[in-house]
């Protein structure tokens, strides 16, 4: 691959109130040898510290929100700044050092500048997976499958993706996807909307270093709902264009 084709990337971690964990996550992506860009999610002035100290390495770029948004606005904060950047690509791990770092290589490997291919994380739990959580996943997994009549969306709720920085920042002007945790289903449904690629790609996930859990019971299940009965209304409005695509596949 020649240099001027080469993919530009980072890593992308939005960060809320990760102060214990999110160095050791930092520590352990650094097998990537890529730069990172961290998002910091309006967190506390313990963790905005923290976050302060790891930018005294160069590779380390810091994004500050005033005040907390949600995981959908700081990763959409997080593409500007790659795009201002000249990044192609970046790749999105949770804070929480969740995810086997291992596992993340594949994720970047052969990509050229113009690849337009959404890179979706599917887990592969051990034990420390909580049972209500491993089960309820089904719920926004079979929802997703109705949204786009298609099981090519394997799991959109792992926090590992590979984003394509400019074509993602088109989808997002035009339809933000969600401040919160609903950003993470809605983006590659859209995605798959308007004839994306996706490859899913395995990744195995623990529970996590510090236990910190920012889901929030009513609020974002609301949020989820309302998602889930936009993209299926969606779902209605393109189903002649997502059967026509179904069958293409199965022909």
């Amino acid at each position: 691959m020649s240099q001027e084709n080469s993919a530009r990337i980072a890593v992308l971690v939005p960060v809320y109130n990760h102060a214990e964990a999110v160095g050791q996550t930092l520590a352990r992506l650094a097998l990537l040898q890529l730069p990172v860009i961290l998002v910091d999610d309006g967190s506390d002035a313990h963790c905005a510290g923290v976050l302060d100290a790891l930018t005294e390495t160069a590779t380390v770029d810091l994004v500050r929100l005033p005040v907390n948004r949600g995981k959908g606005a700081a990763i959409r904060a997080g593409l500007a700044r790659a795009a201002e950047r000249g990044l192609t690509h970046v790749l999105q791990v949770d804070a929480d050092g969740q995810h086997e770092a291992a596992d993340l290589p594949p994720f970047v490997e052969g990509l050229r500048a113009d690849d337009e291919v959404l890179r979706l994380g599917y887990p592969r739990f051990d034990a420390s997976v909580p049972r209500h959580r491993f089960y309820s996943r089904y719920i926004t997994h079979s929802l997703v499958w109705l949204a786009t009549l298609s099981f090519e969306l394997r799991d959109t709720m792992c926090g590992v993706k590979l984003y394509p920085v400019a074509a993602v920042n088109r989808l997002v002007a035009e339809h933000p996807c969600g401040d919160r945790m609903e950003f993470d289903s809605e983006l590659p449904v859209r995605w798959h909307w308007q004839g994306g690629r996706v490859a899913n790609l395995p990744v195995r996930v623990r529970y996590p270093l510090d236990g910190v859990s920012h889901f929030r019971l009513w609020r974002d299940n609301v949020l989820l709902a309302r998602m889930h009965l936009r993209l299926v209304l969606g779902m209605l409005r393109r189903l002649p264009d997502l059967l026509s695509r179904r069958q293409e596949r199965l022909s």
